[in-house]
């Protein structure tokens, strides 16, 4: 059984994209795999210096974690913060972590040009607190999307020069965790690209029956097939794709034959395609709702895995520790 390490973004509720992405294979995953999944509320601050409500983010999105599938009994669910060896970990890579190498990383530069007033050395160093996330628990696999992958390739370059620098064999190096076939990507509502908080055009596990009826109604079509078996538009492809996951295959067969005989009324497919969706997330909306009123229940996840994630964590360490010289008088 291999340790699996993956962090949750402690920003914005969870949507369509990501439990039909990477939510569901980290149910699946949780049962064959000894699996840390862990809110990143310190990541967040590289981006969000200040945020409003740092603690209600969060409990949102444990809530809504627990109530899309993981087991806190199976998996170790935890939040960042409340792991303080990730930051002694953090500190001590850093010492070992040069200026030019993480000035070179794409995410760096990318976060550079999008907030050229906020280049805070939390952003730079972001990459050595990944890579201690994921070396703190001797992680060997890691879900990574790609815009990640090159984070993931520094965490294994601190931890080999880990090895090297002080003569031994003690980190072993992550990979990705490839889900394949899978991994189904969910379009957004805009026309084009994928799901997402930042991008605006998604839908979230906790929108009202109203607000997803409303955001499916607005998303983005064309006007209409011109002759029968025409190609499919990009909007129109990305509402099937949606449509694909939502609906029964009967439903999707119905719509397709409409475009492809020129008879589809966009009307119409967004209100079946609305009703899927609710129909589907409702279940789930409800147990979000149920969970984040529970206190109790959210304070005792919270504990039981910091708990979890701490024993593991301080084992590293102590041992690291060991390895660098660090002894007490």
């Amino acid at each position: 059984m291999e340790t699996v390490v993956s962090g949750i973004r402690s920003t914005g509720n969870l949507h369509l994209g990501n439990y039909f992405g990477a939510i569901r294979n980290f149910i699946k995953m949780q049962h064959e795999h000894s699996c840390y999944f862990f809110i990143a509320d310190y990541h967040s601050l590289t981006t969000h210096p200040t945020p409003e409500n740092l603690h209600q983010n969060v409990r949102q999105v444990l809530a809504e974690y627990l109530a899309a599938g993981l087991d806190p009994e199976v998996a170790t669910l935890y939040v960042q913060s409340d792991l303080p060896e990730v930051s002694e970990l953090y500190l001590l890579l850093n010492m070992n972590a040069y200026i030019g190498e993480l000035e070179r990383t794409t995410s760096f530069k990318d976060k550079v040009r999008k907030q050229p007033d906020n280049v805070n050395a939390g952003l730079l160093t972001y990459p050595v607190l990944m890579a201690a996330d994921i070396i703190i628990h001797r992680a060997t696999k890691v879900p990574v999307g790609k815009d990640q992958e090159q984070n993931l390739e520094m965490s294994r370059k601190f931890a080999k020069r880990f090895n090297r620098m002080y003569g031994v064999d003690y980190f072993q190096e992550p990979y990705p965790y490839n889900f394949g076939e899978e991994l189904i990507k969910i379009p957004g509502l805009d026309g084009s690209g994928k799901m997402g908080k930042s991008e605006g055009n998604g839908i979230y596990l906790s929108d009202s029956e109203k607000v997803i009826r409303k955001k499916v109604m607005s998303a983005v079509t064309d006007q209409g097939p011109q002759t029968p078996n025409s190609p499919i538009s990009e909007p129109i492809q990305n509402l099937f794709s949606i449509m694909n996951v939502v609906s029964e295959p009967d439903t999707l067969k119905f719509f397709r034959d409409r475009y492809a005989d020129c008879t589809i009324r966009y009307g119409d497919l967004k209100k079946q395609l609305a009703a899927d969706i609710n129909q589907m997330v409702a279940p789930i909306r409800e147990r979000i709702e149920e969970i984040s009123e529970n206190e109790a229940l959210l304070r005792k996840v919270a504990k039981m895995g910091a708990e979890k994630a701490r024993e593991s964590a301080q084992k590293t360490i102590r041992e690291v520790r060991e390895i660098i010289g660090f002894k007490p008088f």
